[in-house]
């Protein structure tokens, strides 16, 4: 096995055939989506936001499932670096999370007859709060990550520069979600959720034929790699516990809910996804292992890629890259449409959702700024999540989920003071030189703390001054 190889080298015909087949089937599905809009002069926006809110559960299940796999070349590095661990921290922390919103959340989220999570806030704390839940959304799920996650396959694949790259992903995406709108994000999902699994399930087939089983593992793998903590502290692995949960915030999950045609629907959907996205974990995770077992030396972060393409014979390469684009692309289409409905409905002045246009205009924004970000940051996806990803779970996931349990009551200036207040202490934490111990805390933990506090001061005072009125 080659630790370093030449990808466009190493594809032939067959494998080109392969791969463009599949990028023809998507286009298909596309036009199909386009043909299937309401035929009629007027904008129906909410078919095109949330397919008229009539998701049927085989279309719910796959689209979810597809959507959560545009980082794969960051769960397959872990994997290559710590073997089961990856298992634990990316899969069976976040099987927790979906388990706890499928019983405790799909049925109260459905009855609010919300557009997004933005305005599922605003009519939990208030419009002030709906603004800045909405900002908060938005930023989280601008899509540099995936951006450059897939500017660097086609780079790789076409020998062109990353930035063409990263604009030729974009322009793509841009096309379809732009003509067919959350239908088309669905359709593509679907063909998508087939052809990622697929892909990984092949590289866990052909390795076993290859090297064998678990023996081979063993035999080529430190013991720290069957380790349900790795090489990492227990505190540090519990740690990602808190991460997983920031799906009880994600955009593009309520997005599925609010589409889904009723609340039975969304909710065994999400525990079947369960299930698909315990094979995709298992397959990613042995890929992972089987690549660190071969080529030890290889460079972690495209490990599981090189290894991939070496291991799989002709015409299952241009499969496999299909399946890898797919997990990608099933990703960022989806975080740019949430992000430009975020935008459109949540933020600028109410009505602009009512035309066409203004989502042709808001979906070219987000794209831009994505690509702005994905070249301002030069790839590195890890300092994008840091800069990105931590305000809106930190700021959001306590109050959020306790108001819709019931269990918290919050008026629209504190819903904001608690936020703010929150993103305060997440930006000093990441900006000041810690030593020792706080080095090892991250700052979503102190965002978390810090919003939990005030929550509850603010429910404390509430509750008192309602007894006293009362009285």
């Amino acid at each position: 096995m080659l630790n370093e190889l030449n990808i466009i080298d190493h594809l032939t015909t067959l494998d080109w055939v392969f791969f463009s087949l599949l990028i023809l089937l998507s286009f298909s599905l596309l036009v199909y989506s386009h043909t299937r809009q309401k035929n009629s002069d007027e904008f129906d926006w909410l078919d095109y936001l949330l397919m008229g809110r009539k998701l049927s559960l085989p279309l719910f299940v796959g689209s979810l499932v597809a959507t959560w796999y545009g980082g794969i070349f960051g769960v397959t590095r872990i994997a290559f670096e710590s073997g089961v661990y990856n298992f634990v921290i990316q899969g069976l922390f976040w099987y927790l999370s979906y388990f706890v919103f499928a019983i405790f959340l799909v049925h109260r989220i459905r009855k609010y007859k919300a557009v997004t999570l933005a305005e599922l806030v605003g009519k939990l704390f208030g419009p002030r709060s709906e603004k800045l839940a909405g900002a908060f959304n938005f930023f989280n799920v601008v899509p540099a990550v995936y951006t450059i996650s897939l500017g660097l396959v086609l780079q790789s694949l076409l020998a062109i520069s990353f930035p063409l790259a990263c604009f030729l992903a974009l322009s793509l995406v841009y096309l379809y979600i732009s003509w067919g709108g959350f239908r088309a994000i669905v359709l593509t999902d679907i063909l998508q959720f087939f052809i990622m699994f697929f892909g990984v399930i092949l590289v866990v087939v052909f390795s076993y034929s290859q090297f064998g089983g678990i023996e081979y593992l063993v035999l080529n793998l430190p013991l720290t790699h069957f380790k349900v903590t790795g090489q990492h502290s227990l505190g540090e692995t519990l740690a990602w516990g808190l991460i997983a949960f920031s799906t009880l915030v994600d955009p593009n999950f309520y997005q599925r809910v609010f589409a889904a045609e009723s609340f039975k629907t969304a909710k065994k959907g999400i525990l079947i996804s369960i299930g698909f996205w315990f094979v995709f974990d298992i397959c990613t995770t042995l890929g992972g292992m089987y690549a660190r077992a071969a080529m030890p030396e290889a460079s972690a972060e495209n490990a599981y890629f090189l290894y991939s393409l070496q291991v799989l014979p002709e015409g299952f390469r241009g499969l496999f890259l299909g399946g890898i684009v797919a997990c990608i692309l099933s990703t960022l289409d989806s975080y740019i449409f949430t992000a430009s409905n975020t935008l459109l409905y949540d933020i600028l002045p109410k009505g602009l959702h009512l035309k066409k246009r203004n989502h042709l205009m808001s979906h070219a924004f987000v794209c831009f700024l994505a690509f702005l970000l994905a070249i301002a940051f030069e790839g590195n996806i890890k300092s994008i999540w840091k800069t990105l990803g931590s305000y809106s779970a930190a700021c959001l996931l306590f109050p959020v989920v306790l108001a819709q349990l019931g269990k918290l009551k919050l008026k629209d200036n504190q819903f904001l003071i608690s936020c703010l207040l929150s993103a305060i202490f997440v930006s000093i934490w990441r900006n000041i030189e810690l030593q020792g111990f706080y080095q090892n805390i991250d700052e979503l933990y102190i965002g978390v703390l810090v919003s939990g506090f005030s929550c509850l001061l603010f429910h404390t005072k509430n509750r008192f001054q309602n007894k006293r009125g009362a009285a």
